[in-house]
This record gives C-alpha cells, sequence and structure tokens, in this order.
C-alpha cells in the first residue's frame, strides 16, 4: 500500500490572499473537471456521470488511464475521492484546515494500492517515491492553489 501526505499554506507570502470558500471552489472545480487544473494533455476527459446529494462520480482519462472515481464532498472542509476502477484503489483525500496559529493549509493525503501489482512491491515503491517527490502531491497541491489564484484573477471563480 502506498500512503503519502503533504501540505502547504493556502496564502503563503507575496500570492494573492484566498479565503476558504475561494480555495474550496477551487477544490470542487478541480473534482468535477481536472482539465482545468491538470497540464495540458495530461487528462483528455473528465466527466461527471452520476450525481446525488452526497456524491458525484466522474469517469476521466489521465495519463492515458481510463477511471473512474466516487468523490465526496464535505463542503468548505474536504473532497475524497475513491478509486472506483484505474490503476489505483484506495482514497485520495484534499483537505482544508486551519492550523495552530490560525493559517488556512491545504494537506493531501491518500492510501492506495495499484491494482493488479504485488503489494509493497517495486511498483508500489516506485510510486510512493513518485508521490513524495518534490514533483509529487505537493507539487499538485501548489500547482491547484496557483490554478484557483488565476480563474479568481479572470473572473471565473
Amino acid at each position: 500500500m502506498i500512503y503519502s501526505t503533504a501540505t502547504v499554506p493556502v496564502n503563503p507570502a507575496g500570492e494573492t490572499k484566498l479565503t476558504r470558500a475561494q480555495a474550496w471552489q477551487g477544490l470542487v472545480l478541480k473534482a468535477r473537471d481536472a482539465r482545468l487544473f491538470l497540464p495540458a494533455g495530461l487528462c483528455t476527459r473528465c466527466d461527471v456521470v452520476e450525481e446525488s446529494a452526497t456524491h458525484f462520480v466522474r469517469e476521466a482519462t489521465i495519463a492515458g488511464a481510463d477511471l473512474r472515481e466516487i468523490i465526496t464532498l464535505e463542503p468548505q472542509h474536504k473532497v475524497t475521492f475513491f478509486q472506483a476502477t484505474g490503476p489505483r484503489e484506495g482514497a485520495i483525500v484534499n483537505e482544508l484546515f486551519e492550523d495552530e496559529a490560525g493559517a488556512l493549509q491545504l494537506r493531501f493525503y491518500c492510501y492506495t494500492g495499484l491494482r493488479g501489482k504485488q503489494p509493497g512491491g517495486a511498483e508500489e515503491q516506485a510510486e510512493q517515491a513518485q508521490f513524495d517527490s518534490d514533483k509529487g502531491y505537493k507539487a499538485a497541491l501548489l500547482s491547484t492553489l496557483k490554478r484557483t489564484r488565476d480563474l479568481l484573477a479572470e473572473g471565473r471563480l
């Protein structure tokens, strides 16, 4: 199994300040259409195919892999992506919270495995290293916040 976590401040010095509501809007937009947030061409399809009061389901093609995710929203707080089909199984979470000093933070954490691969094997170890690297999920959090600021500046948020 792969466990990874990263936390970044929502409002680092020198950046346009985002309110919790604005950061939340960015997370919801990303959950509904990853194409708005991922590098061009990485996500070629992202469609909400079911919706209810408690969750929605999206089908996407990301990095050439087709996947289906059940996504739950805890308003203003947490987005959880349950990997129903695709190369991974498990859950990925994006969470907004205040630290001890009251500063808004964005945390990512996941507990996943690779379908059809040896648990703890070479493929999972490589994915764990990628998630924990400078180009892993910490970079994805920073990119999400940057794109949220861009959408705000464009009047689209």
